[in-house]
């Protein structure tokens, strides 16, 4: 009887992606996904950082200030999270709280006195009415708020734990060389995901400057030659940039924002701001996906398609993570046909 060829068995390269592709799916069921974005972040940007220090510096020296500098913004950035917190409760404690439900309340008095009589009488009449509603549903919802305080508190242990894995990854990369074929090959696929990643987040910060553009014309440009101006709009340009740096989220965070403070003027121009965002942004769906999917050379149809098969089977997570996938995944596909 022959023995099989070692051709029929699969080579490092396929095991390798095999079990790349495995665990991406296994991130997205088990929901660590920003542990994984978090950790390609940390190793892009040491991969970067040590790729720009090399050209110019031993490469002893390029991998100790590559090392230095990655950990130095991984403290920035955690200084900056303290301090926003400080400040909101810094805030709070000085009276912040009660301007915000005083703002409230006098949009509450606009929405009542331009409402239909059957909503008008639905609306608190009073800080005091307001406060029993608010602590009404507070207790209504107590489960759900404590749920969702658990899950913030575990995306952020997620977000750190990531970053020093992917540091730490990145580390071991520049020290220890690949010593079997499937380590090679891995380490083959974990460049190309990181590459992929990298363009994604090119091309979100591109889409994160169109957005703002769209934004800005509208709140500093439109609104005031229709003598509706609101107020914080240059804020609310700058919380549009930051927000739309996060796919998908961040959209819901800016337009959230931006439909609140326009309530504050009237219920009308909440309206059309509503509207006026809805309509952007279902235009900017088709816009994203022809921005990134020329970054990653793709095509517009084949990444929307992904997408929405991703959204369908794992939410708003696999939403998120569909142009990092399918970028690496035809990352690799281009790879085979180049060596056939």
């Amino acid at each position: 009887m022959s023995q099989p060829s070692c051709s029929a068995w699969p080579t490092p390269r396929t095991l390798a992606l095999a079990a790349t592709a495995l665990g991406l799916l296994a991130l997205l069921a088990l929901h660590l996904l920003l542990a994984l974005l978090s950790g390609l972040a940390a190793f892009a940007l040491h991969r970067s950082l040590l790729q720009g220090l090399a050209a110019r510096l031993p490469a002893g020296q390029a991998r100790r200030l590559a090392m230095l500098l990655v950990l130095l913004a991984f403290g920035i950035g955690l200084a900056a999270l303290v301090e926003g917190v400080a400040e909101l409760s810094a805030t709070s404690a000085s009276g912040g709280l009660p301007r915000m439900m005083q703002l409230v309340i006098d949009t509450l008095d606009k929405l009542r006195a331009s409402s239909p009589d059957w909503l008008a009488t639905r609306l608190p009449t009073s800080a005091l009415a307001l406060h029993d509603a608010v602590s009404g549903w507070l207790h209504t919802h107590m489960a759900e708020l404590q749920l969702w305080g658990n899950h913030t508190l575990r995306g952020l242990a997620y977000v750190l734990a990531g970053f020093v894995i992917g540091f730490l990854v990145a580390i071991d990369e520049t020290r220890t060389p690949a010593a079997t074929p499937f380590a090679q090959a891995w380490r083959a696929s974990l460049q190309s995901l990181v590459a992929a990643f990298a363009s994604v987040a090119t091309a979100q910060l591109r889409i994160a400057a169109v957005n703002t553009l769209f934004t800005a014309l509208y709140l500093l440009l439109a609104l005031p030659l229709l003598g509706q101006p609101i107020p914080l709009a240059s804020t609310l340009v700058v919380i549009t940039f930051l927000a739309s740096l996060l796919p998908i989220v961040g959209n819901l965070v800016s337009n959230t924002a931006i439909v609140l403070v326009s309530l504050t003027v009237s219920p009308w121009l909440g309206l059309v701001s509503l509207g006026f965002l809805v309509t952007v942004h279902k235009l900017e769906y088709f816009l994203n996906a022809h921005i990134v999917g020329s970054r990653i050379h793709v095509r517009t149809y084949e990444l929307l398609a992904a997408m929405l098969v991703m959204d369908a089977v794992f939410g708003l997570a696999g939403l998120v993570a569909a142009p990092i996938y399918y970028a690496w995944l035809s990352q690799q596909w281009r790879a085979d046909d180049a060596s056939a």
